[in-house]
């Protein structure tokens, strides 16, 4: 089992900056493949960014490359979703969530922290 918990959502100006935080608890964290996924309303959940056990393999959704940057701290069981130049487009609520080795899915989400951009 892995237990998620995110953090630091708000509300911000468009333009402004947000950092999300995950932190992770159960299994070893390391070898999970940690990920953000978004979901705005009415619309389905989107993919992010991923972040593999080092903090040189990332991918990112084609709607934040560029804008947003993902890592992790192996050491405290954290990941991070640095957020800059903020759209009101990424108004969502923001999980975090994890695939362990050897799945071929997103296992184990959070409950999300939600994030509003004002124009």
């Amino acid at each position: 089992q892995v237990h998620l918990v995110e953090s630091g959502g708000g509300l911000v100006q468009a333009g402004g900056s947000l950092r999300l935080s995950c932190a992770a608890s159960g299994r070893p964290f390391s070898s999970n493949i940690m990920a953000w996924f978004r979901q705005a309303p009415g619309k389905e959940r989107e993919f992010t960014a991923s972040i593999g056990w080092s903090n040189t393999e990332t991918d990112y959704g084609d709607t934040v490359k560029g804008r947003f940057t993902i890592s992790r701290d192996n050491a405290k069981c954290m990941v991070y979703l640095q957020m800059n130049s903020l759209k009101p487009e990424d108004t969502a609520v923001y999980y975090c969530t994890a695939r362990i080795p050897g799945s071929g899915r997103y296992d184990y989400w959070g409950q999300g922290t939600r994030v509003s951009v004002s124009s």
